[in-house]
């Protein structure tokens, strides 16, 4: 059975996978990015919980990333898409169905990457902290 944690990632990976944009977890970036772009789920770090007593409670501010890459001439416009579609899919439901208190995306900060011999790459890391709670940090 798989631990809450990892229940909450498949969920928001799910929802990632919804978009246009072909979606991967902890992948390594493939040698070609596809048209609608490419968004690689990490898992991050859950850090260090706060803890409550009676009943025990784990609440972590767990920081999951979504790498976001595009490629092509009209990658600006492309990228403002993909980066507006993230927020729209996290904001249709802030709780992914019930299984976290909250999920909010923080502000890229996006590159140019030159690629030798072909258009440039505009990537960002998009930080989505997921707040939940847990009985136990390893369940």
């Amino acid at each position: 059975m798989p631990t809450h944690r990892e229940t909450i990632l498949a969920a928001l990976y799910a929802r990632l996978s919804a978009l246009p944009a072909t979606a991967l977890r902890g992948e390594v970036l493939p040698e070609r990015v596809p048209a609608n772009g490419l968004l690689i789920l990490r898992d991050g770090e859950p850090g260090e919980p706060e803890v409550t007593l009676s009943p025990l409670r784990y609440h972590y501010q767990h920081r999951a990333e979504v790498e976001a890459v595009v490629q092509g001439a009209d990658r600006d416009a492309v990228f403002d898409t993909l980066c507006a579609s993230i927020g729209t899919a996290l904001a249709a439901d802030r709780t992914l169905g019930g299984l976290c208190d909250w999920v909010e995306a923080e502000a890229p900060r996006p590159v140019d990457l030159p690629v030798e011999g072909a258009a440039s790459l505009k990537a960002a890391v998009i930080p989505v902290v997921l707040h939940y709670s847990t009985a136990d940090p390893l369940a």
